[in-house]
């Protein structure tokens, strides 16, 4: 089973790293194990195409039990979270997002035994979205 919780923009100012630090509880991250796949070079940041996978055997013992994505230049630097279980056969999820500009976009998965790794990505916008123009 795959639940989807995506939350909407908020004037949130809080940082990258206090994102991530706030979700994980602190609690250390190990680069590696997470597949982020997106578009390094983006036309149009108005629906960017992302997915998600997380090396595990979703096994009882073994499994992913949430993968969050993180922005450094959105208003909400917590854009989408993945909730997984050991019934879900493996942890990968796709969807769309908007980018205001270029940044670096972090995948954190957090595991049944409470270690959580990750994969990052920087991605340049040619065409940003979530831009006011001065009409």
């Amino acid at each position: 089973m795959l639940v989807v919780a995506v939350r909407p923009a908020s004037a949130a100012a809080e940082d990258l790293a206090t994102a991530i630090r706030n979700w994980t509880g602190g609690a250390s991250v190990t680069p590696g194990r997470v597949r982020l796949d997106i578009a390094r070079l983006v036309d149009n940041g108005n629906a960017v195409p992302l997915s998600v996978g997380v090396d595990s055997p979703m096994t009882a013992a073994d499994h992913v039990v949430a993968v969050a994505i993180f922005n450094e230049k959105n208003p909400e630097r917590d854009v989408a979270r993945f909730h997984f279980g050991p019934r879900s056969g493996r942890a990968a999820a796709s969807t769309r997002i908007r980018l205001a500009t270029s940044q670096n976009l972090v995948a954190i998965a957090r595991m049944s035994d409470g270690s959580h790794w990750s994969a990052t990505v920087d991605v340049l916008v040619t065409l940003a979205a979530c831009v006011e123009g001065d009409s």
